[in-house]
């Protein structure tokens, strides 16, 4: 089966953030992402969990998406353009995908 060359993107923000962010991927051209709740973690604040036990309280979630390669560029600069004041980690890494007009 053949497999096509893309990007995944995945972005840890401010829930409070979260349609500021997927709307500026919009406007980018991603035309589908992926959102989950961030239970806990650990960072240089330290560490925290959404029940608020721990250093931080704040609710955190990740959106993700699937990109085509040509695409991401302009992704990652409305991606930063959104988390660089707030609280947010962007990660990018290479990917496969079977259905390359999907994304």
């Amino acid at each position: 089966m053949q497999t096509h060359k893309a990007k995944r993107v995945a972005i840890i923000i401010e829930q409070v953030m979260q349609s500021r962010l997927t709307d500026a991927m919009e406007k980018a051209g991603v035309t589908g992402w992926t959102v989950l709740p961030v239970l806990g973690g650990s960072g240089e604040s330290g560490t925290w969990s959404r029940e608020g036990q721990g250093s931080r309280g704040t609710g955190l979630v990740q959106v993700s998406c699937v990109i085509k390669p040509e695409r991401l560029d302009g992704l990652l600069e409305a991606a930063f353009a959104v988390v660089e004041r707030h609280i947010g980690i962007v990660t990018v890494g290479d990917c496969e995908v079977l259905r390359a007009e999907r994304f």
